[in-house]
């Protein structure tokens, strides 16, 4: 039987200009989804919102893993997958454009 672990990382958080999400311990992992929902982009925000799955030997240092970007400019659900993480992993973001603030929820499920 496969492990399986899914956990909420962040809820309904109001975000504005750069941030990245709480990191995960997942060495045991094999893959992981990254569940993006985002619950309100305000239809006069003329900007967008960028995120990506970031890796970590430490937890501190934090690299970007290639070819792992969405852009996302409208409400609704999204997912990133990663494979290969090592041992810690979290999603960084960034909104552009004007008061542009965009409230939105993360889980993150992992798998072996």
């Amino acid at each position: 039987m496969r492990h399986f672990y899914a956990s909420a990382i962040e809820r309904r958080i109001t975000i504005n200009g750069d941030f990245a999400t709480q990191p995960v311990e997942a060495g045991w992992a094999s893959e992981a989804i990254f569940f993006i929902w985002v619950e309100n982009f305000p239809a006069t925000a003329n900007g967008s919102l960028s995120m990506e799955v970031q890796i970590s030997a430490d937890g501190i240092n934090w690299i970007d893993d290639p070819g792992k970007l969405l852009l996302i400019n409208a409400q609704g659900h999204y997912f990133l997958r990663a494979a290969h993480f090592g041992n810690w992993i979290r999603l960084n973001g960034k909104t552009t454009g004007d008061e542009n603030e965009i409230k939105l929820s993360v889980s993150v499920h992992l798998k072996e």
